[in-house]
């Protein structure tokens, strides 16, 4: 039952927001008492966040899925951003904003997670475009790999960009290709505008 009850609140809260939806539009959703998701989970915080650390962990298995059968570092970025752009959103119900501003801490707290868990992975990525020439040899890879996490917050951060401004799709577009210029050698951006014309980016 925890585990439905987590599976169900993540559809509500990723279609509504975190804060706007309570525990009675869960159990009614589920067709359940209150007192049964109390059981489980004695205060929404609770289960804000294990919904939200469940839910970080499903984009996870998916951005290591992307990178595997992605053929190269820059196709990867660009499928990545694709699969950022499901679960990121410039509305004030969305879930990254609803976590900065009522949900500060645990924001914070999954913004480490995902570093932990995907650093490896971007420094992988890095070290074969570097290898197979699409990427400079002078590459610090730990110091581009925390800019890059760091770029990441700093476009997704509301104080920063304000929803009311800007939009989290052109956000992640120019970022994506900031960072990829500031890497690819002549090669690597002859090949970054010939999937901009392929991919119509």
């Amino acid at each position: 039952m925890k585990k439905k009850i987590v599976d169900q609140s993540i559809q509500l809260f990723l279609k509504y927001g975190y804060k706007s939806v309570t525990m009675d539009d869960i159990a009614k959703h589920m067709g359940v008492s209150k007192k049964t998701i109390y059981v489980h989970f004695p205060t929404k915080d609770q289960l804000v966040e294990q919904s939200a650390v469940n839910h970080l962990d499903g984009i996870i298995k998916r951005i290591n899925v992307i990178s595997k059968q992605s053929k190269d570092p820059i196709i990867e970025l660009y499928q990545i951003k694709k699969e950022a752009l499901n679960h990121l959103s410039s509305e004030k119900n969305s879930p990254q904003y609803q976590l900065q501003k009522y949900y500060p801490s645990l924001y914070s707290r999954l913004k480490e997670k995902e570093f932990s868990a995907l650093s490896g992975l971007f420094s992988n990525s890095i070290y074969e475009g570097i290898q197979t020439g699409i990427f400079r040899k002078d590459i610090d890879i730990d110091f581009v790999v925390r800019i890059f996490f760091n770029g990441i917050r700093g476009i997704t951060d509301i104080k920063l960009f304000p929803i009311e401004t800007y939009k989290i799709e052109d956000l992640l577009l120019n970022f994506s290709e900031y960072h990829l210029r500031a890497l690819c050698t002549r090669e690597g951006i002859i090949k970054l505008e010939i999937y901009k014309k392929e991919m119509n980016l």
